[in-house]
C-alpha cells in the first residue's frame, strides 16, 4: 500500500485525540467546573479561547518549521505537551492553574494537529487530495463519538480523574502514531498519489500507469511562497471564508452542551449524545466532502456549506425540543464535515504544495482571531441574559451566512511572477 494512506491512517488517530478529548470533549467539562469553582460563562470559555490565539501566533511560525524539518517531530513534541495539559488540568485549584493547563493543551494541540497534518497530506497527494484530507479529518468526527463516553466518566468518577486519564491515553496512542508521519514523498523514491520516480513505464498509483517523465507532477504545481501568497486577494477572501465558518464551530464546540441543559432541559448525557449525532454527520460530510471536491466546483460546495453553518445555528438558538435539535445536527454537521477538506484542497490547488504550511500558517493569524473572540463573545451574552445564549448565536450565525460572499469572490491567482508551470497529460 502507498505510505500516504499510512499518512492518512496516522493523520486520522491524531484528529481524533484532538478532537474527542478537547475540540469537541472539553464541552461536558464545562458545567462542572462552573459549579465546583463558581467562574462566568465567558471566563471557562477563555480557557479554550486560549488555544485559538497560541495557535495563531504559532501559526507563522510553525508553518515554516513544518515546511523546513516536516511533520514528525513536531506533532511528537505536542502529543507530549497535549498530554501532560490534561494531566495539569486534573490537578488545577485556581484560575491561574487552569489559565497554565491550557497554555499546554494549546501548544500540543497546535504543534500536533490540523496544519501538520494537512501539510503532510498536501505533498503525500495530489489527484486524491481531497479525499485523502477528507478521511483524516473523519478521526475529528469519530473522536467526537466518545462525547459520550466522557459525560458518563465525568458523572461516575468526576471530572478530574476524566483529565489525567485522557492525558494519559494521549500519550499512549499520539506519541507512537506521530512517528508514522513523514514530509515528503520524492525522499522515499515517490512521487505524490504513489507514482514512483523512474522510467515512465514504472510510474503507477495503484489504478493505472502514467507516462510521465520522473520530474513532473499529476497536475501544474503553482509554487506560490508564502510572500507571494499573501499579495493576492484568493488567499485573503479564503482565510476570511475560513473564519468566517469557524465563528460557529468554535462557539458551537464549547457552549452547545450548556445549552441544551439549560435551555433545552436535556440531561448532561443526553446532551452527549447530541454531540456524538453531530459527529456522525460530520464524519459523512467529510467523506462526502472529499469524494465531491475532486470532481465538482469547490467554491460552490463551499458556499453551500457556509449556508448550511447559518441554518444550523439558528436552529440551535431558537430550538425547542429534540426535533429542532436533530436538524441542527444535521445541518452544521454535514457542513462542517464537507468544508473542512475542501476548504484545504482549494488552498493547494490554488497555491501550491511546496510552502503550503507557511501559507497555512499565516492564514491561522486571521482564523484564530474568529475562533477565539466568538466563544468568549457567546459566553459574556448568555451571562447578561442569564444563560440565554440566542441573540449570540443568532448573531453569529448570520456572520457566517454571510461569509458566503469571500468563498464566491476567491479567484485562483495567476502564476507567481517570474515561475514557469510546467504542465502534461495524463496518458
Amino acid at each position: 500500500m502507498f505510505y500516504g494512506w499510512w499518512i492518512v491512517a496516522a493523520g486520522f488517530l491524531i484528529q481524533g485525540l484532538n478532537g474527542g478529548l478537547l475540540f469537541h470533549g472539553f464541552t461536558v467539562y464545562f458545567l462542572p467546573l462552573q459549579s465546583e469553582f463558581g467562574w462566568s460563562r465567558a471566563l471557562v470559555a477563555a480557557g479554550i479561547s486560549l488555544t485559538r490565539f497560541e495557535s495563531a501566533i504559532l501559526g507563522p511560525i510553525q508553518g515554516w518549521a513544518i515546511d523546513r524539518y516536516g511533520p514528525r517531530l513536531i506533532v511528537l513534541g505536542g502529543m507530549v505537551l497535549f498530554g501532560a495539559g490534561f494531566i495539569v488540568l486534573g490537578y488545577i485549584q485556581s484560575v491561574f492553574m487552569y489559565f497554565v493547563a491550557f497554555t499546554f493543551l494549546a501548544l500540543g494541540s497546535s504543534l500536533g494537529g490540523f496544519l501538520a497534518i494537512t501539510a503532510a497530506l498536501t505533498n503525500w497527494f495530489a489527484r486524491k487530495r481531497a479525499m485523502a484530507m477528507g478521511v483524516a479529518m473523519t478521526g475529528m468526527g469519530v473522536g467526537g463519538l466518545i462525547v459520550p463516553g466522557l459525560a458518563w466518566s465525568i458523572a461516575t468518577y468526576g471530572w478530574r480523574p476524566t483529565a489525567i486519564a485522557s492525558g494519559l491515553v494521549v500519550w499512549i496512542v499520539g506519541i507512537p502514531v506521530s512517528l508514522l508521519l513523514r514530509h515528503k514523498p520524492e525522499s522515499y523514491g515517490f512521487l505524490p498519489d504513489g507514482r514512483v520516480q523512474g522510467p515512465p513505464e514504472t510510474q503507477t498509483d495503484g489504478d493505472h500507469v502514467d507516462s510521465l517523465p520522473s520530474n513532473h507532477d499529476v497536475t501544474p504545481d503553482p509554487g506560490f511562497s508564502a510572500r507571494d501568497a499573501l499579495r493576492t486577494p484568493a488567499f485573503w477572501l479564503i482565510s476570511f471564508g475560513h473564519a468566517s465558518a469557524l465563528l460557529v464551530v468554535a462557539t458551537v464546540s464549547i457552549h452547545q452542551v450548556p445549552h441544551m441543559v439549560q435551555q433545552v432541559g436535556l440531561s448532561l448525557s443526553a446532551a452527549g449524545w447530541f454531540v456524538a449525532l453531530l459527529m456522525g454527520m460530520t464524519i459523512v460530510g467529510q467523506l462526502g466532502g472529499g469524494y465531491l471536491a475532486d470532481r465538482v466546483n469547490k467554491q460552490a460546495v463551499l458556499v453551500a456549506c457556509m449556508l448550511g453553518h447559518c441554518a444550523g445555528l439558528l436552529m440551535l438558538a431558537y430550538a425547542s425540543n429534540v426535533g429542532h435539535l436533530v436538524a441542527f445536527t444535521a445541518l452544521h454537521g454535514l457542513s462542517w464535515g464537507a468544508r473542512g477538506p475542501t476548504q484545504q484542497a482549494l488552498r493547494a490547488d490554488y497555491f501550491g504544495r511546496g510552502s503550503f504550511a507557511t501559507i497555512m500558517g499565516f492564514s491561522s493569524l486571521v482564523i484564530m482571531i474568529a475562533m477565539m473572540i466568538a466563544p468568549i463573545f457567546a459566553g459574556w451574552v448568555a451571562d447578561q441574559r442569564g444563560g440565554d445564549y440566542t441573540p449570540a448565536f443568532a448573531i453569529l450565525a448570520v456572520l457566517a451566512g454571510l461569509g458566503s460572499v469571500f468563498f464566491i469572490f476567491a479567484r485562483k491567482p495567476t502564476a507567481r511572477p517570474g515561475h514557469v508551470v510546467q504542465e502534461h497529460t495524463i496518458g
